[in-house]
């Protein structure tokens, strides 16, 4: 059948009609029903559903599921504010927050970034009291690429850049190294030549990671010194 056909779901009590084959979190967003959110991107067609914050209640269906994973479907009857998923989706945000370095005022994302806002909307703070901070013991700062600087304590393994990295269908990409607590981003054949130029002119990764963790060397060079000069004056 067309994606074009019309279907009617209701969400919170508030009916919503959107094109069949939507991803029922797009739905939500598409139709001012925040959902949190850290690893969606509208164009994939597999959400890997990897930060488990997206998660609603679907009458017939069991248990809490990823919003960003289930198609929509006419007559659907979501919830998305019951306790049950607000308790699953702080305690996914507290095992977030217990390995980020909380340095929001020297992040260039502060104040426009992903984890800033699931705070707010959860009433949660972005150091947990619930759960001993854990250090992954990495460097502050892999400066590996010519250009881009990873700064591994902020990331969220959501995935995005890689995502988006992998469309270009390039040689030299990211994607993930390590495994478990050890897992980072990684930039294969960063030392190839044109690797600057080229993702100088891309943009793509540091543009769509959500907290800040990917950067432009010399425009984080920048950003800091501008920001040391307003505390030292």
């Amino acid at each position: 059948m067309s994606k074009d056909v019309m279907v009617t779901l209701t969400v919170d009590g508030l009916e919503i009609s959107v094109p069949r084959g939507t991803k029922l979190l797009k739905a939500c967003l598409d139709n001012g029903i925040y959902i949190p959110n850290l690893c969606y991107l509208d164009d994939m067609n597999h959400p890997p559903a990897s930060c488990r914050l997206c998660l609603v209640e679907i009458e017939g269906r069991p248990g809490p599921l990823p919003s960003c994973s289930q198609d929509v479907e006419d007559g659907m009857v979501v919830h998305a504010e019951t306790d049950e998923v607000r308790l699953l989706q702080k305690t996914a945000f507290r095992l977030l927050v217990s390995t980020n370095d909380g340095k929001c005022r020297w992040c260039m994302a502060n104040k426009h970034c992903a984890m800033q806002r699931i705070a707010k909307f959860l009433h949660m703070p972005l150091r947990t009291k619930k759960l001993r901070h854990i250090s992954k013991n990495m460097p502050e700062v892999i400066e590996e690429h010519p250009c881009i600087v990873y700064e591994p304590n902020k990331c969220v393994l959501c995935g995005r850049c890689v995502y988006v990295c992998s469309k270009q269908n390039y040689d030299f990409a990211l994607d993930f190294a390590n495994r478990g607590f050890n897992t980072t981003i990684s930039f294969f054949g960063s030392q190839e030549e044109g690797v600057g130029d080229y993702c100088r002119n891309c943009r793509a990764c540091v543009d769509i990671c959500p907290v800040g963790a990917l950067n432009f060397k010399d425009e984080r060079d920048a950003f800091l010194q501008n920001l040391q000069a307003k505390i030292s004056a």
